[in-house]
């Protein structure tokens, strides 16, 4: 058996030079500290990515996208495909949790002034990829055509629809008429497995490629006693593999014990249920404009807010070429104080959202 193995190995080496692979990947070295455990949420978003691909490649086999078949596609899924129904569980508790995963990554980033000299690009392909899964999740969310989904959806382009100028404009772009109908649902689905996965795979594969030639970031103020190096691989990438599996299992958990809904058919002619709410990463700009003045001075509440949030992102983007100080392996407290407000406001509006759904 050791020698099939081996003539195996030889016959894809000499094609394909895995040893030379291996041994660039040997003398990769990653540095080592107190806070090394933040860097595995990297891998950890990229493995999610891989296993939204597959599991929605897998969906698309059976998939309608109409608005005619796609919920009785979604019900065939779940109820008679053979394990569809924890293929869908999987796509969509992984869906979440990878956005979840971007965030921490992106924080700890952030906090650890990993943007700085020579990584500004690093972090700017992070934050489109932010971005990109943001739209994956608002895209894909429509899918299933259920009365959560649907309503949700006209929540989320009637607050496009505010917009000064362009608003109008847009909201009949993304929805490919006045109201949401089956043109949208067409429209939300090339989007999801054709446009998104296009640049979020270009984008992932410059983000990767910048982390692999400028290596990780060793956070500012330590001391070179307290950092060692070890190689990628094996030992970071076991590691990191680890962490992998230890999703997978929560996943896993997540799927027989809470196996994700169908709901109910979408009717566009039916009032808009109480209680309905956009999917929780967007629920703190949700309750931000349900608790804004209708009227700020003269401008519209809702309309400032959006403002506010669109400029907000453009600074966070452009964080590695505002803050100097970080440039220089300073510390920075001013950039450090207003990034845990923006975590601590992300992490209140979103908690007050479900702890008081009628605000």
């Amino acid at each position: 058996m050791g020698k099939v193995l081996q003539k195996i190995f030889s016959y894809f080496d000499l094609r394909l030079k895995i040893q030379a692979l291996k041994e660039i990947a040997s003398k990769k070295k990653v540095p080592e500290h107190k806070y090394s455990f933040w860097y595995f949420f990297g891998g950890i978003c990229l493995f999610l990515f891989v296993i939204q691909v597959l599991t929605g490649i897998m969906l698309l086999l059976y998939y309608m996208p109409s608005a005619d078949a796609a919920h009785e596609s979604i019900q065939y899924i779940m109820s008679h495909v053979k394990f569809g129904w924890l293929i869908r569980s999987v796509h969509s508790w992984s869906a979440n949790i990878l956005i979840g995963v971007i965030f921490i990554h992106m924080f700890s980033t952030f906090f650890l002034k990993a943007y700085r000299t020579p990584r500004e690009l690093t972090w700017v392909s992070g934050f489109f990829l932010l971005i990109l899964f943001l739209a994956f999740g608002f895209s894909g969310y429509l899918l299933p055509w259920n009365e959560l989904s649907f309503f949700a959806t006209k929540v989320g382009t009637d607050i496009a629809g505010t917009l000064p100028l362009i608003g109008r404009a847009l909201k009949t772009f993304i929805l490919g008429g006045p109201e949401i109908s089956g043109a949208t649902l067409s429209r939300f689905f090339w989007l999801h497995v054709a446009v998104l996965p296009l640049f979020a795979t270009l984008i992932a594969g410059a983000h990767i490629l910048l982390v692999q030639i400028l290596g990780m970031s060793r956070p500012i103020g330590l001391k070179e006693s307290e950092v060692r190096e070890i190689s990628f691989f094996p030992n970071f990438l076991l590691k990191d593999s680890l962490g992998w599996i230890l999703i997978l299992v929560l996943i896993g958990i997540l799927c027989v014990f809470f196996p994700w809904e169908v709901g109910k058919k979408a009717d566009p002619f039916a009032p808009t249920p109480l209680g309905i709410r956009p999917e929780w990463y967007f629920t703190f700009m949700f309750t931000t404009l349900k608790i804004v003045p209708s009227r700020v001075f003269f401008v519209e509440g809702e309309i400032l807010a959006i403002l506010l949030f669109a400029a907000a992102a453009i600074i966070w983007m452009l964080v590695p070429f505002l803050d100097l100080r970080a440039t220089k392996e300073r510390k920075s407290p001013f950039f450090s104080f207003i990034g845990l407000v923006v975590l601590s406001y992300i992490v209140v509006m979103t908690v007050l959202t479900y702890l008081f759904p009628g605000l």
